[in-house]
């Protein structure tokens, strides 16, 4: 059984909440004479209303959510939110066509940061400053601050927390769901607000700070400029941003242990040892090739290896050079880190480390198990077995991962795309990346794209953003089985 009229609820009340983060805008765009503010107040306020209306419709619903009922909403969720948050750029004129402008708002709630505009910085300070916000609200997930306030209304939400969370394991910081979503939310305002005084006095006014410190501790990548971070041409600019690049792509669990100064705690989680060591191992790797390429001096060639290779494994997405231009064997690098992703628990898209940690000592195992085939020889993560079914459900994660990469790819070329830019833009969706490969390389952007190629790589990035299951559990035949 479903419980539609709660599922409704649920609706109305993100699209309320989403038209207070859409109010919010507007003290911002009034102090700087924006000439958006009609279109943000008038999207703010039909989103709100609407979501005032199904909630009071909706009200005396039944309070107990089922799974199922978490994975509707959460994948109508963010649909619903996509559509509305698109409302000021149509209303604006920002952007006139309806696929780009919901490809742009998706590419923002998911955190993904692929872009149709060619000129960001004609951008009005009020969208561009809701265009940041988007991916804010998609990295720490809206529906997670939805979490933390179901018990105010009488309704609980670990199936919706479950359904909504990235990532194999999450993690909790408390016994309480509701808790723990409170206190993602609290680190994740205090990192934004540590990070946008940086900046500020690393160089960036007040807005370019506010939307750069919205959009990378989301792993998101929008930017106020068209040559994203190099605009600034400031090496402590991009060190503060690496490392808060690097900081969302932790699972959030481990950085409230560092931030309790458990760093016994941190260390002692594989997945954040390997999650740090791809890092540097691949930036140490990088910037030795950029060096001897004469591509860079030896400070300018680690501090550009560093920025890419943490933008392309956390799936933030800045770009501070085109690594297309560099090396066959360094751009062959940086596609692999493509399929890898951060941490599960964190902000940060693709595969997920521990997911590849789990395929590997999998792999590794099963020659013991062939040698000794009645012992049981479990997968160990931070000296806990995993158990066998967790085990299965990776490796079919993974193996519908490449799968749907390589149809993706295939559907782009069918709208009569290269194999390089159908490719590049697949796993860039999929990913949550943003750049790619080929015609979508740091050095381009998607506005080429045909509408419906849009629509799909919106779909795209929606299956990247919800770990897949989660959206195509609702394609099959069972889910809907006994409605």
């Amino acid at each position: 059984m479903f419980h539609f009229k709660a599922i409704t609820h649920i609706l109305g009340i993100l699209l309320f909440l989403n038209g207070l983060f859409m109010a919010s805008i507007l003290p911002v765009a009034w102090l700087l004479n924006s000439s958006d503010i009609s279109p943000i107040l008038i999207s703010a306020v039909v989103s709100a209303n609407i979501g005032i209306l199904l909630w009071w419709l909706t009200k005396n619903s039944n309070k107990n959510l089922t799974k199922r009922d978490g994975y509707i909403i959460v994948t109508l969720g963010w649909i619903i939110l996509g559509i509305s948050g698109a409302m000021p750029f149509l209303l604006s004129g920002a952007i006139s066509s309806i696929p780009s402008a919901i490809f742009e708002t998706i590419s923002g709630y998911t955190t993904t940061g692929a872009s149709i505009l060619t000129d960001v910085e004609q951008l009005t300070p009020g969208l561009m400053l809701w265009r940041s916000m988007t991916q804010w609200i998609g990295g720490m997930g809206i529906i997670v601050l939805t979490v933390a306030i179901l018990p105010i209304l009488g309704m609980g939400g670990m199936e919706l927390f479950t359904a909504e969370s990235p990532g194999p394991n999450s993690g909790k910081i408390h016994a309480k769901i509701t808790d723990t979503a409170k206190r993602l939310w609290l680190i994740y305002v205090m990192l934004t607000g540590i990070e946008c005084v940086l900046l500020k006095y690393a160089g960036m006014n007040w807005i370019d700070a506010l939307n750069h410190s919205f959009t990378t501790i989301s792993t998101g990548g929008f930017s106020t400029k068209n040559l994203s971070i190099s605009a600034f041409d400031s090496p402590l600019i991009e060190y503060i941003i690496t490392f808060f690049m690097m900081i969302g792509g932790i699972n959030f669990t481990i950085i409230y242990f560092l931030l309790k100064f458990s760093f016994k705690k941190a260390y002692e989680n594989n997945e954040f040892r390997v999650y740090l060591g791809i890092i540097i191992i691949f930036s140490m790797l990088i910037s030795v090739l950029l060096y001897f390429d004469s591509i860079h001096e030896i400070e300018p060639a680690f501090r550009a290896a560093l920025f890419q290779v943490t933008t392309i494994v956390t799936t933030t997405g800045f770009s501070t050079s085109n690594y297309a231009m560099w090396s066959p064997f360094a751009y062959m690098l940086i596609i692999l880190l493509m399929f890898i992703g951060g941490s599960a628990g964190s902000t940060a898209g693709g595969v997920k480390v521990v997911r590849h940690l789990i395929i590997i000592k999998n792999a590794y195992l099963e020659f013991r198990r062939l040698l000794h085939p009645r012992a049981v020889i479990p997968v160990r993560i931070n000296d806990q077995s995993v158990e066998p079914k967790n085990v299965y459900n990776v490796l079919a994660f993974f193996f519908i991962y490449i799968l749907i990469f390589i149809i993706g790819a295939l559907v782009i070329s069918a709208f009569g795309y290269d194999i390089m830019t159908s490719a590049g833009a697949s796993i860039a969706c999929l990913g949550n990346i943003g750049p790619g490969l080929g015609g979508v390389d740091p050095s381009h952007n998607f506005a080429f794209f045909s509408e419906g190629a849009q629509l799909f790589l919106s779909f795209l990035m929606l299956l990247g953003r919800l770990e897949l299951f989660t959206v195509l559990i609702l394609l099959t035949p069972a889910f809907w089985n006994n409605v």
